[in-house]
């Protein structure tokens, strides 16, 4: 495991994110944000689009098939449709997370766990995946049609002989994922579990969320060098922004 440090260890901010609650920010180019996992049912499903043409997004497809691989982890980069880096994985405890599987639903949710509502519960009311990042995305004009693949952090999961996925369940308490933000974005998270989760209860853990100022790119970057893929996506994120290097 890498203890190379790719921020300045100052947090700008820190917030915790409750498990099964959501949250949404915009996060600037040359920040590390930080997931701290802080219990042992941890997920965090995350999407994200480019701040300042909503138009662009995370591809999933794109994303493992440049880098060769069915997940992410350290090393590893969110790529746009466009062809360009929006986040980079530095650091990555779990060393797995989810590019298949798409948020949890209503439906699997109350399946697993059964049903309470925010009439029944309150705050503690049962939240799925995909409603708290649409809720999220609201806030920003995005809407359902916006929504695409979504990647699951702190989740493991693996096929069998036929294809079927499960999720592989394990303890996170103090696990920590730190992403480097390649380009402005729009980021939207929910802490609700995974959709294949099998926990017999609904607890899913809490995150504590951390900013910090990006140290700047070594000569060798262990994202951005990582495969020939990735360096052309970190070049058209150049030519992207030539005139703010400027």
């Amino acid at each position: 495991m890498s203890t190379k440090h790719y921020h300045d260890d100052k947090a700008l901010w820190t917030e915790l994110l409750p498990g099964g609650h959501h949250w949404s920010a915009r996060i600037q180019r040359g920040a590390v944000l930080q997931l701290k996992s802080l219990g042992q049912n941890a997920n965090l499903a995350l999407y994200c689009v480019n701040s300042e043409d909503k138009l662009e997004r995370y591809n999933m497809p794109d994303s493992l098939k440049g880098q060769h691989t069915a997940y992410l982890s350290t090393g590893h980069i969110l790529a746009s449709d466009l062809g360009r880096a929006m986040i980079s994985i530095v650091k990555d405890d779990h060393a797995w997370n989810d590019a298949f599987c798409a948020p949890s639903t209503a439906s699997q949710i109350e399946k697993q766990y059964g049903s309470k509502t925010f009439q029944d519960a309150r705050n503690d009311m049962y939240r799925n995946g995909k409603d708290s990042l649409l809720l999220e995305m609201t806030k920003f004009g995005l809407y359902a049609t916006d929504l695409s693949s979504t990647l699951n952090l702190f989740s493991k999961v693996q096929p069998d002989d036929n294809g079927n996925l499960s999720y592989v369940a394990s303890d996170n308490t103090d696990q920590v994922i730190e992403l480097r933000f390649e380009m402005d974005c729009l980021v939207f998270l929910s802490s609700a579990p995974h959709g294949l989760s099998k926990a017999d209860e609904y607890s899913p853990a809490h995150v504590q969320l951390s900013l910090f100022k990006a140290n700047p790119l070594d000569e060798t970057d262990v994202c951005r060098d990582s495969c020939p893929q990735n360096q052309r996506a970190f070049q058209n994120n150049n030519r992207y922004y030539a005139l703010s290097a400027l």
